[in-house]
């Protein structure tokens, strides 16, 4: 991505800069450098935000994100790297303290880490299933869980879960992958209401408030590093299925993310949006 100089200063900005939706936002996004994570990240910027990305163990990927993310947004662009293991609720709280610390506020948290241990449900050992669980539903618990608070203090955030058409439709040989993504769905809604009730009982709900909403974002077959090893007569069978008649782009789920995240979108909270060219309606 090429970029221009905005005004006199030294800040640069991407040629496809969206606008300043976000400006003066802190995001942080798990699963932040590759695939979908990365998308978001980027769109969440090309809004304004500074971002907080998230990773797991591939430090020289995450540095290399790092630097073509602030060749794109400029030197400003506010963006840190944070490893932790998301399956772990002790790495999800350090997570969220040293972004605290280190960029002072999270107005965005968007729980897009995931994984996958395909194997049929004979076949799923305990860790299999553990693993799977803890990364993709739990992670997402234990993080909402830690910046909750600070969210509710100032009577605004938004948490943005990235769950998956499986957790809709179901998928031969992910039992457990299915039942983390689908159990995003019965999150998402109760700690929407939850923090709807605790925004009221502290006096911060207002006609004109920002408040804080949860909802969450089910993309359908995405083109990514986890779908390029379906072989390519699989991919095609899937792409009959889909009513577009092809695979989804990153940034298209990261638009949605990025609106979600919005003020304007303070009335959005408790729901599910569906980004797969209509394979599930």
């Amino acid at each position: 991505m090429s970029s221009e100089r905005v005004n006199d200063d030294t800040v640069e900005r991407p040629t496809r800069f969206a606008g300043d939706k976000l400006d003066g936002k802190v995001a942080l996004v798990t699963g932040g450098t590759r695939g979908i994570g990365a998308a978001i990240c980027r769109s969440l910027a090309s809004q304004g935000a500074s971002v907080a990305a998230g990773y797991s163990r591939n430090k020289e990927a995450a540095e290399a994100f790092r630097s073509g993310f602030t060749d794109a947004f400029g030197a400003r662009s506010g963006i840190t790297l944070h490893s932790g293991n998301v399956g772990s609720a002790d790495d999800c709280r350090r997570v969220v303290a040293e972004v605290l610390d280190q960029q002072g506020r999270i107005d965005i948290l968007v729980n897009n880490a995931g994984i996958t241990i395909d194997k049929t449900h004979a076949r799923l050992t305990d860790d299999d299933w553990n693993r799977v669980l803890a990364v993709n539903l739990s992670g997402a618990f234990f993080l909402a869980q830690a910046v909750l608070p600070h969210m509710i203090e100032r009577g605004s955030g938004r948490i943005v879960n990235v769950s998956s058409i499986i957790g809709e439709i179901g998928n031969i040989g992910q039992a457990n992958y299915a039942a983390s993504k689908s159990g995003l769905f019965g999150l998402t809604k109760t700690l929407a209401k939850e923090v709807a009730f605790m925004l009221e009982r502290s006096g911060k709900l207002a006609d004109d408030g920002l408040a804080v909403t949860v909802n969450t974002v089910t993309p359908g077959f995405i083109a990514t590093e986890m779908v390029e090893s379906i072989p390519q007569k699989v991919i095609e069978k899937i792409k009959g299925q889909i009513p577009m008649r092809r695979l989804g782009q990153p940034e298209e789920v990261a638009r949605v993310v990025h609106f979600l995240a919005a003020d304007a979108s303070s009335y959005i909270t408790g729901q599910v949006w569906g980004v797969n060219g209509g394979m599930d309606m």
